[in-house]
């Protein structure tokens, strides 16, 4: 099922009942290989919750939980310093490839006016980087970065919303 009118994809502050679901999507090594860019340890559960509670503590973070017709299916943030703030976003795996992270980033995006605004994706992850393409981002470089979730160095894409 594509998202489609009727969907209702909406964004709201974290709760802390969001953290668990949080953690489970977080946890799927589909997602997790797809994703590459992750923690450490993602089993770590103090680790999580300590770096939740940093973030959502930290003024310059916007941080909004996705949902879809009222259930959490994942999470949405803008951070970092003026002038180099980046997007990331997390949808669980169960609801890829319906056009709900597309949905959420543009929401996210009519949030935050600060621009410029970027993203980085693993060079592999198509749909990541397609969802980004579609809400206005454009590829401004390539790098490479130690990926947790793969154990090893791969290739990323950077990508730059202007104004």
């Amino acid at each position: 099922m594509r998202y489609t009118a009727s969907t209702e994809v909406e964004l709201r502050e974290v709760h802390d009942s969001d953290l668990p679901v949080f953690f489970r999507q977080t946890n799927d090594p589909e997602s997790l290989r797809m994703a590459a860019f992750t923690a450490k340890d993602p089993t770590d559960r103090d680790a999580f919750d300590a770096h939740w509670e940093r973030i959502r503590a930290a003024p310059d973070v916007l941080n909004r939980t996705v949902l879809v017709d009222g259930d959490v299916v994942g999470s949405a943030a803008v951070y970092g310093e003026p002038g180099e703030r980046e997007v990331t976003y997390w949808i669980d795996r169960s609801y890829w490839g319906r056009g709900i992270a597309t949905a959420a980033l543009r929401a996210l995006l009519a949030t935050e006016p600060e621009r410029p605004l970027h993203a980085r994706a693993a060079a592999d992850n198509a749909g990541s980087l397609r969802v980004l393409e579609k809400c206005g981002f454009r590829v401004t470089g390539h790098d490479r970065g130690y990926a947790n979730a793969r154990g090893e160095e791969i290739d990323e894409v950077v990508l730059t919303l202007e104004a």
